[in-house]
């Protein structure tokens, strides 16, 4: 794998797009960032720059080194339908697989030389004379573009709590996304706060290097078996060879997923056997009845992730890994004392604490009509139309954004469709007099009230502490559905929700091929 990070030297161009008007300017080079680079390349658009803020692309699957890192999601519809993972090594890949992934896109679309690495925007503002967004960076760069896209994602902000002690702990301390990997683990006392998704990958890593391994767990998982499966040579020969086959297994794979929504439907059939499935998994893995019965979940099935892992429950088995469930009442120079009295000496402590998953905008200052930043607008519920547009930011479309995220399917091809949608709606403003995009506030608050209507009659809005919730529990990251009804209901988005009587003729841009449609 060739890594793909910040050139030797400048792309010949780079000067000129901070003084000319771009098409588009993308805020991130990871999964969202990359795929909507992809699909404006591919329909023909190619004057766009995309500000990453790291050196080297890849968003999650390039800061998440964690042993153990991988997706909980198939391989072959984590990927997307224009360019296929036909070199995929097995169906639930790891993460430098899907790292390679990306560079490999980056290649193929020759996004490259479009990516300002080390340029972390900070601040972006509507210009409403113009017509445009200005954008700065860090290091002081400006550029000016028709549309943002932002594809920040929900999962790039680590998140660690702010125990009491915290600061007094004279061991080390990192979290899972920030892996120290300097650290040898071996023979050491390590503690892992939290056992949600990253968590039951990397413990089972941890458990095989520490002489003590402290899980401590707020809330239970449902948890299913992965079912790794490694393709042979052969089989990957086959999908280079006729990537018709990766497809069937593609579609097949989509459906069976998309069908395994109901799950988290209430009271459905589908729920109950997701229980009945995940209760399984825990009784074959675990048997001493005690620990079984704390790693039993007390709320509905579907509230929270639901996790996939192989090797989880086993680790906890090992007499050197203890599963903690009091609560932690502060750290101490030497460990962490729990809420029944009792302290645990560490060497070293992971926060598997999460992220700061309703960050949407991750910090960086939006400006839209009238001076109104894009916090102000959102408050603690941000809500968007679609998960792409606010009213009162013009030409911004938001990839992964509130009301966007899956529990039940692969989030690329949810991507897929917002891409599909953005590289239309710059189509679009080629075909307008004022090449404005403005949706409107009714249409955002319509649509959001029917979202959390929606919501509730799926086990997200249960009762559960989740991250898909705010402080007040209203769901602010999740769909409703499946992803065949988010792309049904996209394509259904009428005109009058931007304020137009109808839809302007296809009409291109420097360059552009309106014939050149994503597909």
């Amino acid at each position: 794998m060739t890594a793909i990070h910040s050139p030797a030297a400048a792309p010949s161009d780079r000067e000129g797009a901070r003084e000319r008007i771009l098409d588009a300017v993308i805020i991130g080079a990871g999964y969202g960032g990359l795929g909507a680079a992809a699909q404006l390349t591919r329909a023909g658009f190619r004057d766009f720059a995309i500000l990453e803020r790291a050196d080297r692309i890849g968003g999650v699957w390039r800061d998440n080194t964690y042993p153990g890192a991988a997706c909980d999601t198939q391989s072959v519809i984590y990927c997307y339908t224009y360019f296929p993972h036909l070199e995929a090594t097995r169906m639930y890949s790891e993460q430098p697989e899907l790292l390679g992934y990306l560079e490999a896109l980056a290649t193929e679309f020759e996004l490259v030389d479009r990516i300002r690495f080390d340029s972390e925007a900070i601040r972006a503002e509507w210009n409403d004379d113009a017509a445009l967004w200005e954008v700065a960076t860090k290091s002081g760069e400006r550029f000016r573009s028709r549309i943002l896209v932002p594809a920040w994602g929900q999962l790039g902000t680590p998140h660690i709590p702010e125990f009491p002690g915290l600061d007094r702990f004279e061991g080390r301390a990192f979290h899972s996304a920030e892996w120290d990997h300097r650290i040898d683990l071996s023979g050491l006392s390590v503690a892992s706060i939290g056992n949600a998704a990253s968590a039951v990958q990397y413990v089972p890593e941890v458990a095989k290097e520490a002489g003590y391994l402290g899980v401590f767990q707020r809330s239970a998982n449902y948890l299913f078996p992965r079912g790794q499966e490694v393709f042979s040579a052969e089989r990957r020969a086959e999908f280079r060879e006729h990537p018709e086959t990766f497809e069937a297994m593609r579609r097949e794979i989509h459906e069976m997923r998309e069908a395994g929504f109901e799950r988290v439907r209430h009271a459905t059939a589908a729920q109950s056997a997701g229980v009945a499935d995940a209760m399984a998994h825990l009784e074959r893995q675990i048997v001493d009845p005690e620990l079984r019965a704390r790693l039993t979940p007390d709320y509905e099935f579907g509230c929270k992730r639901i996790l996939r892992s192989d090797d989880y429950y086993p680790a906890l088995n090992r007499d050197s890994v203890e599963l903690i469930t009091e609560g932690i009442a502060e750290f101490t120079p030497e460990g962490i004392r729990t809420a029944d009295g009792r302290e645990r000496r560490f060497d070293v402590v992971i926060f598997g604490t999460g992220f700061r998953s309703q960050a949407f905008h991750a910090g960086m200052a939006v400006v839209g009509l009238g001076g109104v930043t894009l916090d102000e607008r959102w408050g603690d519920a941000p809500e968007a139309y679609f998960g792409m547009s606010v009213d009162g930011f013009p030409n911004m479309f938001m990839v992964f954004g509130p009301n966007t995220n899956l529990n039940h399917n692969s989030i690329v091809t949810m991507m897929e469709v917002q891409h599909e949608f953005i590289v239309e709606s710059l189509r679009r403003l080629h075909g307008i007099r004022r090449p404005v995009l403005d949706v409107r506030a009714d249409a955002v608050a319509e649509h959001n009230d029917y979202v959390q209507g929606e919501l509730q009659r799926s086990a997200y809005s249960s009762d559960c502490s989740s991250w898909y919730k705010n402080a007040a529990g209203r769901v602010v990251n999740n769909w409703y559905g499946t992803v065949e009804e988010y792309r049904s209901a996209v394509a259904a988005i009428e005109p009058k929700a931007f304020g137009l009587p109808d839809w302007p003729e296809r009409a291109t841009g420097d360059g552009a091929d309106p014939s050149a449609a994503p597909r």
